[in-house]
């Protein structure tokens, strides 16, 4: 019923013998099969393999990873996932195109991989790059009526050193227009200067199609939130190019910023002989990006440090295929923690996420490539770098150089070519491409060699030059850096899994334990990297560095170090947050660091330990506040102050000999003036007696995909979390939505995450219910010996 509305609508869209502009999303009527005999039904954004199952046999590499410090190869049976990416997929739908139209084309913001769109049966396009977005004209291959789409994909083994997904996992979008009409993708919207009273701006757009450019004008309309007209104008196109630009002001502008994130609706229209022909509106931020040795990195003319995460891509248990309620659940959670900025981590990102970056208020360093010439893996993009590297630039700047959130381009990341002449010189060309296509932004890109990228005159080309890790270096990079900054484009790789602690506590890195888990006391990192710690005191101390985006926001699929070579083991410990969304430890740590305007109060570990009476247990407090004092069962342990001077007690305090004994520990925080300003207390809990359920949005709607992200846990006859739960868990989802995914945060797990039974992980897990009409969906969890658990939530 859906299709055939839209393709009324598309019908009815002739007004005055020119079609207007009709953007469709091609969401659902897809048809799927891996091998072109059996067909399945499904619905874009897509990912074929994401339900599994988890085997080693995937994509079993035996490689030596160099970006490691390896030098032998050795079997990595979870680098990718462990998940069935491998092979092909093949999609086919059918659409319609009304009397009259005059041009159409469908516009993919990405498939995974190599993909072929094929319109009645004839090839249409091909792009190589999964992680790009690229527009198929489809105006010589279809007609009036019905026609047929099909995409052809396919991933082969050793593409990818992470989880990449697998098909159309990103939205398509088919537009009609009449023959004369914008090219979106050639308009732009810039802030050339601002004051606290006026705005400059240059707006351009191109229009392709035209007849009689003497008959041909464009109008720049500007609207504010309220929809209220603050700057129009209309100019005649250029015969020679089809092009409209101009430069106007608008007094007393709102600016963009992750504090007020606010947001313009840009309408540029077409007219033809006076009558509109083409119309297109964006939602647009005024502000501007500098970088510059005497301020740093400013926004809005404002110096500021940048407090950023990486992040991948995929959006762990739904996979790789793109949705938005998990994308805002993402920048949300960080938003809270004080992050201001993500790096995506290594690809282009897609419109959807930079949509709500804008909306929401986080600044993007937007990647491009892991790899140029030399692979990093067998069958990486090195094999389209020379002929497409330029293309795929292009493509991102084109597609993305509109959206406020960006603030700088990255072309690479631990480019093995940055000892080298050639890849200097490939470095000055792609950012001088950057440049010429956005002169409002400036390039950067993540560097993991510093002496071979200093020696080779590699760093000094770039406008931002980005160091990952050796932090340890900075001092000595600086000295040979002209541009007289420093970003910490890469940072941390602190590893940790959500509830789980270690004894004895060390600082320690590569650290390995028998059950493929590592360390929440936030002690243990990787070989080539260090401590959040590190990177703070640093920054701190250097007024030349300008941030840091640190490795990573989130837990992703694949890459499980330090456990590459243990089975099983398919997913990153990297993350601030585990694999589920679920905070670990180490979040409150960021916390307390990064957000002045709300205090952070943090205990770690839990006080449930049978079997550790009378063992030393330490007791960790990441607070904002600059002292505390413990109690355990009462009898206090001390006071404790940050100290600058020691590595990890200035972000922290310790008490590193408390012995274990049930009961409680408490904390009182004092503030400045040495008053009793916070206080919270950790209990020993007893056994589980009752189901909680937690959802992150308790009303969702009925379109789009919308996501409800439920935290299941237990706690005792008390009312205290049950910690080191491992409970065997059941999810049914009835009424007016559907369960769509569930995880736990263990990155050893192999229960699928389509599975409706799952083991809680240090006490939690997620479940996520997917709304599919008005009314109610209802929630049941279960488990044998216990009361069951339910959650209304609303569909609207």
């Amino acid at each position: 019923m859906k299709t055939k509305l839209i393709l009324l609508l598309l019908s009815a869209a002739t007004i005055c013998g020119a079609q207007q502009r009709k953007v469709t999303t091609l969401a659902d009527g897809w048809l799927f099969s891996r091998d072109k005999l059996t067909w399945q039904q499904v619905s874009v954004p897509h990912d074929w393999a994401i339900n599994g199952p988890f085997d080693k046999k995937w994509d079993l590499q035996t490689v030596a990873i160099e970006q490691d410090g390896e030098t032998e190869a050795t079997e990595k049976s979870g680098r990718s996932g462990a998940l069935p990416w491998i092979g092909k997929g093949h999609y086919k739908t059918t659409i319609t195109l009304p009397e009259g139209y005059g041009h159409a084309e469908l516009l993919f913001d990405g498939a995974m991989s190599e993909p072929v769109v094929k319109v009645n049966g004839k090839e249409a396009g091909r792009w190589a790059y999964g992680y790009n977005a690229f527009r198929v004209d489809i105006t010589p291959y279809a007609k009036a009526g019905r026609n047929t789409v099909e995409v052809d994909l396919q991933n082969v083994e050793e593409s990818s050193r992470w989880y990449p997904g697998g098909g159309i996992y990103r939205p398509v979008k088919l537009i009609v227009t009449s023959k004369t009409r914008l090219n979106e993708w050639e308009g732009w919207f810039r802030t050339e200067k601002i004051s606290s009273k006026k705005a400059t701006l240059n707006m351009s757009a191109k229009v392709d199609g035209y007849e009689n450019a003497g008959n041909t004008k464009v109008r720049f309309t500007l609207t504010d939130a309220n929809g209220n007209t603050v700057y129009e104008e209309t100019l005649p196109i250029t015969p020679a190019d089809g092009r409209a630009t101009v430069t106007g002001e608008v007094e007393n502008p709102q600016l963009w910023s992750p504090e007020t994130p606010y947001l313009y609706t840009l309408t540029t229209t077409v007219l033809d002989g006076g009558k509109q022909v083409d119309e297109t509106s964006k939602r647009v931020g005024i502000r501007t990006v500098d970088v510059s040795a005497k301020h740093g990195f400013r926004l809005n003319g404002v110096s500021r440090k940048i407090k950023g995460v990486c992040l991948h891509h995929d959006l762990g248990p739904i996979g790789a295929a793109e949705n938005k309620a998990a994308l805002i659940r993402q920048i949300r959670i960080m938003k809270e923690m004080g992050c201001d900025a993500i790096r995506t981590s290594h690809n282009m990102p897609s419109t959807m996420q930079m949509e709500v970056c804008d909306s929401m208020g986080i600044m993007v360093m937007a990647e491009s490539f892991d790899m140029w010439i030399y692979p990093k893996c067998k069958n990486g993009y090195a094999r389209f770098f020379k002929e497409w590297s330029d293309r795929d630039i292009t493509n991102l700047v084109l597609n993305h150089r509109n959206h406020p959130s960006i603030i700088m381009w990255s072309i690479g990341n631990e480019i093995p070519e940055q000892w080298s002449e050639e890849g200097r010189e490939i470095a000055r060309h792609l950012q001088d491409l950057c440049h010429k296509l956005d002169p409002t932004r400036p390039v950067t890109q993540g560097m993991d060699k510093a002496e071979d990228a200093l020696k080779s005159g590699f760093a000094q080309v770039m406008d931002v030059p980005g160091f990952n890790y050796r932090v340890h270096k900075y001092d000595n990079n600086i000295k040979q850096l002209p541009q007289g900054f420093l970003l910490g484009s890469e940072t941390a790789s602190t590893v940790s899994s959500r509830g789980v602690y270690k004894f004895p506590v060390k600082v320690q890195y590569d650290a390995e334990y028998p059950d493929g888990q590592c360390s929440g006391y936030d002690t243990e990192y990787c070989s080539w990297s260090n401590l959040p710690d590190d990177d703070w005191a640093m920054q701190e101390d250097r007024k030349w560095t300008i941030g840091e985006f640190v490795w990573t926001g989130f837990d992703y699929l694949g890459e499980p170090t330090p456990y590459n070579e243990y089975w099983p083991s398919r997913s990153s410990y990297f993350g601030i947050c585990d694999l589920a969304g679920l905070p670990k430890d180490r979040y409150w740590l960021y916390r307390s660091h990064w957000r002045k305007d709300s205090p952070t109060l943090h205990l770690l570990p839990h006080w449930t330990w049978p079997g550790r009476e009378g063992e030393v247990t330490p007791v960790y407090c990441y607070t904002s506040y600059p002292e505390a004092e413990l109690f355990v069962n009462g009898k206090s342990q001390g006071r404790k102050k940050h100290d600058k001077s020691s590595r990890l007690d200035r972000y922290r305090l310790r008490w590193n000999d408390v012995v274990y004994q049930p009961g409680n520990i408490t904390v009182v925080a004092y503030d400045a003036k040495g008053n009793a300003a916070d206080t919270l207390t950790v209990k020993t809990a007893g056994e589980p007696a009752r189901i909680v359920l937690n959802a992150d949005r308790q009303t969702i709607s009925s379109k789009g995909r919308d996501l409800s992200f439920v935290t299941v846990s237990l706690v005792d006859k008390d009312g205290n979390p049950c910690p080191t739960a491992d409970n065997e868990m059941a999810f049914d989802v009835k009424g007016a939505g559907s369960f769509r995914a569930v995880c736990n945060g263990d990155a050893t797990s192999l229960v699928t995450f389509n599975s409706h039974q799952m083991p809680l992980f240090s006490g939690k897990l997620v479940v996520i219910v997917e709304g599919e009409q008005p009314g109610t969906a209802t929630l049941t969890v279960s488990s044998e010996g216990l009361p069951d658990a339910t959650l209304p939530i609303e569909v609207k």
